[in-house]
């Protein structure tokens, strides 16, 4: 796992923890991404969403330097030496975006020859929306679409917020996309997205109500209320686990059996 944690002066780093059961993680005394560009600059390297092809992992995180906040690019074979490979999605610039760029999420195939991503931007209205863009080198990204190619509904769960959760993953129903969803008082929950497999900017199907939301005490409470933020998925066992912050303090992990079975949840501090 990759997780990101905030010194005392608000600075944000990445740690590395290993698990044998993918509940009960040991943690890496150091960091393994610290800020050192000046886009990472006093305000740290956040937002972690990894995918892997071949031997290279695909590092997307934000850099942000108190400032401004953008998506950016780190390669490792071993997830803990990294090779940073700057700025791909800047801010204030795009079809739409405004404003930051955040939490980009790789597809894990390629499709019509192209690396694709999903990513957070900002519009017009200030709220917070998904852009998708792709790329033939993973380095270079183009935007696919004139407008948020998921935008945020009025009175629902994602009213105020729409971004990318872990790296989608490929099934016979299309591109499965677990995202994250604030409304007007900002409250964090998590939403399914499916995209056409064979057309990563259609929307086949989409939540009409938040599937994971803040219950607990520790989700409830903490350095951001009322927060859930799923970010790493992996499956073991027949079941999905779901990582995810709770309140901006804790880590905490959920499992689902694919047949879409009531999460039941675990924290890991």
């Amino acid at each position: 796992m990759l997780y990101r944690a905030q010194d005392a002066h608000g600075t944000s780093r990445l740690g590395y923890a290993e698990s044998k059961d993918g509940v009960h993680f040991v943690r890496d005394h150091e960091p393994v991404l610290s800020p050192e560009a000046e886009y990472e600059k006093d305000g740290g390297v956040e937002d972690p969403r990894l995918q892997r092809f071949g031997d290279t992992f695909y590092l997307t995180y934000t850099g942000y330097n108190k400032k401004d906040a953008q998506l950016c690019l780190a390669t490792s074979r071993d997830l803990r030496h990294w090779e940073r490979l700057g700025v791909i999605i800047p801010a204030y610039q795009g079809n739409w975006n405004v404003g930051w760029t955040k939490s980009g999420a790789i597809v894990p195939e390629k499709i019509d020859g192209k690396y694709w991503m999903y990513w957070l931007g900002t519009a017009a209205d200030k709220t917070d929306q998904m852009g998708l863009s792709y790329s033939t080198d993973l380095m270079h990204w183009t935007e696919a679409t004139v407008a948020p190619v998921l935008p945020r509904r009025a009175g629902k769960f994602d009213e105020r917020v729409v971004e990318p959760g872990p790296a989608p993953i490929i099934t016979h129903d299309g591109i499965v996309l677990i995202y994250n969803g604030a409304d007007d008082k900002l409250v964090y929950r998590a939403g399914v997205a499916v995209f056409d497999l064979r057309d990563p900017q259609k929307l086949v199907a989409r939540s009409e109500h938040a599937v994971f939301g803040p219950e607990l005490e520790w989700e409830k409470t903490g350095q951001v209320p009322n927060v859930v933020f799923v970010e790493g998925m992996a499956e073991k066992g027949g079941r999905n686990l779901f990582y995810y912050g709770g309140a901006d303090k804790y880590v905490g992990v959920a499992e689902a059996k694919i047949n879409g079975a009531t999460p039941s949840r675990h924290l890991e501090q």
